[in-house]
């Protein structure tokens, strides 16, 4: 496992609240929330990025689908939205793969102000 902030997470030497665990995914809340409900989906085994995931696309699917339900669980029915920041123009800041589920509120059509 890497020493990145969310490989310590999953082994417990950094605290975190976690919403959902599993043996594959953790979801965790995002410690500066951009919107009323802010949640990480975390792989529990280290991948860097999206094509790391090349042997193992039914993982990625997974978490697609466990990002809908933590939308639904979470009170999302009215909408919600996924970000993968890949690379440091995407804006990446952990190297390790990790989707944003944003929503409870409405967020508008773009994501960066010209």
């Amino acid at each position: 496992m890497s020493t990145d902030v969310f490989c310590k997470i999953v082994k417990g030497e950094l605290k975190s609240e976690a919403v959902y665990k599993d043996d594959d995914f953790w979801v965790i809340k995002d410690i500066n929330p951009q919107a009323p409900v802010h949640l990480l989906i975390i792989p529990v085994r280290h991948f860097l990025k999206i094509e790391d995931f090349a042997g193992d696309g039914i993982l990625l699917g997974k978490a697609l689908l466990l990002a809908d339900k933590m939308a639904h669980e979470h009170g999302l029915d009215r909408g919600y939205r996924l970000i993968i920041n890949e690379g440091d123009h995407g804006g990446k800041l952990v190297p390790h793969f990790h989707i944003h589920l944003l929503g409870g509120k409405r967020l508008g059509p773009k994501l960066v102000k010209e």
